[in-house]
Formats: C-alpha cells, sequence, structure tokens
C-alpha cells in the first residue's frame, strides 16, 4: 500500500517560505538554484492560500452554526466594497 504524503502544517510551510525568501535576498545563489527556490516559493505561496481560504470556511460554518456572523475578509473592516 502506498503510503500518503503528510500535509505540512501552516507554519511549517510558512517558515519553509521565510528561509527561501532570505537566501534569495542574500544574492549568493547560482542562477539555477535561485530558480528552483523561487518555483518552489511559488508553490508554497499557493498551498498556504488554499489552505487559508478552506480554514475561513470552516471558520464560517462555525460562526454560522454558533449563530455568530461571517467573517469580513482583511481591508473590508467598514463593510465598503
Amino acid at each position: 500500500m502506498a503510503k500518503r504524503e503528510r500535509t505540512p502544517r501552516f507554519e511549517e510551510g510558512l517558515n519553509e517560505l521565510e528561509g527561501l525568501v532570505r537566501r534569495l535576498e542574500e544574492g549568493e545563489m547560482p542562477l539555477e538554484d535561485s530558480l528552483e527556490a523561487f518555483e518552489r516559493g511559488m508553490k508554497i505561496v499557493k498551498t498556504l492560500g488554499e489552505r487559508l481560504l478552506e480554514i475561513e470556511k470552516r471558520v464560517d460554518v462555525l460562526l454560522e452554526k454558533s449563530g455568530g456572523t461571517t467573517l469580513v475578509p482583511a481591508g473590508d473592516e467598514d463593510g465598503d466594497d
């Protein structure tokens, strides 16, 4: 039976992304390594964004079930569109 790959925790992904950014900003990596780090970073950003959307949906469901209000996206606190 194939072993299922564990989904990294949000914080682990964020830490890895921060490390990649630090290495890229130092500017000491060869071009090919920099490109690989950038591609990995973009993949992490996509994964983290998807994870945040999943979490937001779960929180909305929990709030709705408890009779609370739904969340307002960051930057929309005043309710203007």
